[in-house]
Formats: structure tokens, sequence, C-alpha cells
């Protein structure tokens, strides 16, 4: 594990941490019901949304590797 691999994990925390922060800046009250709305999911919906992000990620990184 070298210093560009952990270069890029911290470039992709920060742009990450970015991303996730923008709702609740620019519109608390939406993040706020979002969020009441996720308090409600079942665990077998939370485990599909997080499968889907995952997903969603890993095909993104592949487009951005290659």
């Amino acid at each position: 594990m070298g210093a560009g691999f952990l270069d890029f994990a911290l470039g992709a925390l920060g742009l990450m941490l970015i991303a996730e922060g923008l709702l609740p800046f620019f519109s608390p009250a939406a993040w706020r019901s979002a969020f009441e709305r996720a308090l409600r999911f079942s665990d077998g919906q939370l485990r599909f949304v997080g499968l889907f992000c995952m997903a969603a990620g890993l095909v993104l990184l592949f487009f951005a590797l290659h």
C-alpha cells in the first residue's frame, strides 16, 4: 500500500464528505426530512440502499480508473 493509494483514498474520503455535507448545509429541513424517512426503513430496505450505493460507487470507481 503505497503513498499513491493513501493519497487516492484520502481524496475519495474528502470528496465523499463534501458531497455528504451539501444537503444539510444548503437545505437542513430537506436533509432532516430525508433522515426521518430513512429512520422508518426496515433493515432489509436499509441493506438494499447500502448495496445499491456500494454498487454505484464501484461502477463510478471503475470508470474513473479506466
